[in-house]
């Protein structure tokens, strides 16, 4: 297979003019936003609903198809696709709505007040900019962007737009990761030292073949800012995860999700060291690895120790598993809390406290967070209030959960470990890796 054409540097662009020019941009557009809080034409009997765009509706994007169409507050007008056999089953689903190929001329329907990103990833940064600016809300899947450029640049962009956002993570809505926050914050294993995070998913093989896009794919709008390049076989519609000019293989598409309970429950911000290794098919410069272990320092916050966190893909596993004598149905994939005085074991829908003989008696604290309608239309709701605080995961808190887990990608990518100054976006041990926070965007495809 030929070298990719994707090398990220940002040698010629300069990391403090990129995010001036972005905060710019966004202080531009915010003065032409339209207001908020337009008023619903529904008769006064009839509940006001949100004019929606679902932009990406295969895959995740075919769940928000159905699953946003189905809500009672929901109105989805519009929905954009680059495949255009994705485009006419999900225009079987919703007749009504408007069919684009290109999300620039959706975000020109007229009455659109909020857009759903679900797209790969190495688009959701230049659609979720191009969304922003136009006043729109948005709810963008995980990872928040491609890079950590991207990630500052959007985050900020967000709060200067004002908009409503929710980061598409949709397990912080489920019970179970409030009651783990919950018994993490009320010390029911004590002082958090360390989190181990193994994920149970694995990457399917890169299929180095060569060959012309589908009929029915527009390929130069798939790429967006991505410099051309050959299109293979696997890319569309989901293995484009394996290579690094689009994805960033299981962390991209698991990382978020299982690092998210530790990063809400031990108030997470930026770690301050990063290694990592990685094995299996792949490189450091085209196709992701079959695996990477990657370990993140966290400073002490507040009353909180400094904290260890550890993501393993497989085969890889925390080497005190067996240890930890877990249910065998939970062995497979899992977040475990190391505390002072215990483990606290979670999955997506369930957790434990261990030794479980040592908590036989525990009565776990008052339940403090309240349950969620459920992502999407808690995103909705606030939405048609005009309430920016009132989602669970905006982009100020997605924002910092996608660097974290990008960091380690780069340092796998860098080959060292990393110090990471995250005030001024340096690697103060390694300058040579601060390439790989940003890659330049091809001509028409800038934030």
């Amino acid at each position: 297979m030929p070298q990719s054409r994707f090398d990220p540097v940002v040698d010629c662009i300069s990391r403090r003019r990129f995010l001036a020019a972005s905060a710019a941009a966004a202080a531009a557009a915010v003065a032409a936003l339209p207001a908020l809080g337009a008023p619903s034409s529904a008769p006064a009997t009839q509940p006001r609903k949100l004019n929606i765009g679902i932009i990406g509706v295969t895959g995740r994007g075919g769940d928000h198809v159905r699953e946003v169409s189905a809500i009672p507050t929901a109105n989805v007008i519009a929905l954009c696709d680059v495949d255009s056999n994705n485009l006419a089953s999900a225009k079987k689903l919703i007749p009504a709505a408007a069919t684009f190929a290109d999300f620039r001329n959706l975000l020109k329907v007229p009455n659109l007040e909020a857009v759903v990103v679900a797209t790969p990833d190495h688009t959701h940064a230049v659609i979720t900019a191009a969304a922003l600016r136009a006043g729109k809300h948005v709810y963008c899947e995980k990872p928040l962007t491609h890079t950590i450029a991207e990630a500052r640049a959007i985050t900020e962009l967000a709060k200067q737009t004002n908009r409503v956002t929710q980061l598409g993570i949709q397990i912080h809505a489920m019970d179970n990761y409030r009651r783990v926050v919950e018994l993490i914050r009320a010390r029911a294993i004590g002082p958090v030292t360390e989190v181990h995070i193994w994920n149970g998913r694995v990457n399917r093989p890169a299929d180095p073949k060569e060959c012309a896009p589908p009929a029915s794919l527009n390929y130069d709008l798939w790429l967006g800012p991505v410099p051309p390049r050959p299109y293979h076989a696997d890319f569309h519609p989901f293995n484009w995860r394996r290579r690094w000019a689009f994805g960033e293989g299981l962390f991209g598409d698991i990382g978020c999700h299982l690092m998210d309970v530790a990063f809400w429950a031990l108030d997470l911000k930026s770690p301050t060291r990063i290694t990592a290794d990685g094995g299996g098919t792949g490189d450091r410069t085209d196709i992701c690895p079959e695996w990477i272990v990657a370990t993140y320092d966290f400073p002490a916050r507040g009353g909180q120790p400094a904290v260890q966190m550890t993501w393993y893909d497989p085969p890889k596993t925390p080497p005190a598993l067996a240890s930890w004598k877990l249910p065998e149905k939970f062995k497979g994939e899992g977040v475990v809390f190391v505390g002072a005085k215990g483990l606290l074991y979670t999955n997506y829908g369930e957790h434990l406290l261990l030794p479980e003989g040592q908590f036989n008696d525990f009565q776990p604290p008052a339940k403090t967070i309240p349950s969620s309608p459920g992502h999407q239309r808690e995103w909705i709701e606030a939405c048609l209030r005009n309430d920016v605080a009132g989602t669970s995961t905006p982009f100020s808190y997605g924002g910092p959960l996608t660097e974290t887990a990008l960091l380690g990608t780069i340092a796998y990518r860098a080959g060292k470990p990393l110090e990471w100054d995250a005030v001024a976006m340096r690697f103060p041990n390694a300058p040579d890796a601060e390439r790989l926070l940003d890659y330049p965007h091809r001509a028409g495809w800038a934030l």
